[in-house]
């Protein structure tokens, strides 16, 4: 295991940029990097967070086997939460141990293969919330090896006796009554066992409680985040003690980046799932609890200077997942100063961005953009290049690159 020093003082803007430009001057663009002074004092300040409680890693917010390596190498990081079972199979086959898989799957072939292989079940934990996902499994069946089961808890907040719903849309399984019954059933079942819950609050979490220029909806969003954690705080320990009268629990893994110090304050969680923390792309700026280092970055050539105060960058239009709309798309980052233009947005081949630094820009130079989340860049990237100071150290291949896009 490796134990970090607690996080140093980022480095000033300026002084990033010229140690990127400098560290990937002989690459043509567009290129990805992941600053790795950065990775790591965000991975230590995740731990310091955790307060002593586990980290699980979500692999969803890496993609990229190194880097799951690097962190999971860090005192206070163990197992991972994968996204699909093809990926979860892939790195179990790998030498990853412990990868809880925390969304339902329907993936028929890689049911066989799980069943059909001991080592991987024992590995391997599926999320699970509904009778019909066991007939599927088993349906699937090519072996006899015994599934691990995780029951999924709603964490969604209900207001007005249910007529508002604030929090993702994810398990029917709301009350403890709910999981203990499933998880009866569960149990009840040839070939399957309840070893965990998973709680994931989304609603607190993925939502930042600072939103830049909003003090009041800021403060609406700390009034909601104040009420959600009561409520489930309650309804997590009242489940979890309803199902260790069914199955003997191994772990109940809850929260996220922006939720870790109250997640973990309850005793009813034995672990803590983060990874975006770790590239802190620009949807976690807007937190008051934390302030994580950019680390994960790309960086686009200037192809062209339309006119005063214009240059247009190669691509870009990289949007993340979500709600469409404005926080969905990168922000240019360095050169300071830059933003979009409002008609044209991020481009599929081209941007063109405004604003006077583009006047000290020339054909050639990169303008280097944050994602506005963390895994999903490693879509578009076959490699990632890992920099100290004003070198790259090492090149990595992401998901894509290894030739593994599961979703």
């Amino acid at each position: 295991m490796v134990i970090l020093d607690a996080p140093a003082p980022a480095p000033a803007p300026v002084s990033d940029r010229l140690r990127y430009d400098r560290a990937t001057a002989h690459l043509d663009g567009p290129v990805a990097v992941v600053d790795l002074a950065a990775f790591d004092a965000n991975a230590a300040d995740l731990v310091r967070r955790a307060g002593g409680k586990p980290i699980r890693l979500a692999s969803k917010s890496i993609r990229c086997r190194a880097l799951l390596e690097r962190a999971l190498a860090v005192d206070g990081f163990l197992g991972v939460m994968s996204f699909t079972l093809e990926e979860s199979l892939w790195l179990a086959r790998t030498g990853v141990r412990d990868i809880l898989l925390a969304y339902p799957c329907a993936d028929r072939a890689a049911f066989a293969e799980l069943t059909a292989d001991p080592r991987a079940a024992r590995e391997i934990t599926v999320v699970l919330d509904d009778p019909a996902q066991l007939d599927l499994i088993d349906e699937a069946r090519d072996g006899d090896a015994e599934v691990r089961v995780c029951l999924e808890l709603d964490t969604s907040l209900h207001l007005l006796g249910g007529r508002v719903r604030v929090g993702a849309r994810r398990s029917p399984l709301r009350t403890p009554e709910d999981l203990g019954a499933f998880a009866e059933l569960v149990q009840r079942r040839r070939g399957f066992r309840v070893v965990g819950l998973m709680a994931y609050e989304g609603h607190v979490a993925g939502v930042g409680d600072r939103v830049p220029g909003r003090p009041a909806r800021s403060r609406l969003i700390r009034l909601m985040q104040d009420k959600a954690r009561t409520e489930l705080a309650e309804r997590r320990a009242a489940a979890v003690r309803r199902l260790r009268q069914v199955a003997d629990l191994e772990f109940v893994n809850g929260g996220g980046t922006g939720s870790v110090e109250s997640t973990v304050a309850e005793r009813a969680v034995t672990e803590v799932a983060a990874g975006s923390g770790l590239y802190q792309p620009q949807l976690f700026d807007n937190y008051r609890a934390f302030r994580g280092r950019p680390a994960a970055l790309f960086g686009q050539p200037v192809v062209r200077r339309p006119g005063l105060g214009v240059v247009t960058v190669l691509g870009g239009g990289y949007p993340a997942s979500g709600a469409a709309g404005p926080d969905r798309s990168p922000v240019p980052y360095l050169p300071t100063g830059l933003r979009y233009d409002p008609m044209e947005g991020a481009g599929e081949v081209q941007t063109p961005l405004l604003g006077s630094a583009a006047d000290d820009l020339l054909i050639g130079d990169r303008v280097w953009f944050r994602h506005a989340k963390a895994g999903e860049l490693c879509e578009r990237f076959a490699e990632l290049h890992l920099i100290e100071g004003d070198r790259i150290v090492r090149t990595v291949p992401t998901y894509r690159g290894e030739g593994k896009t599961f979703l």
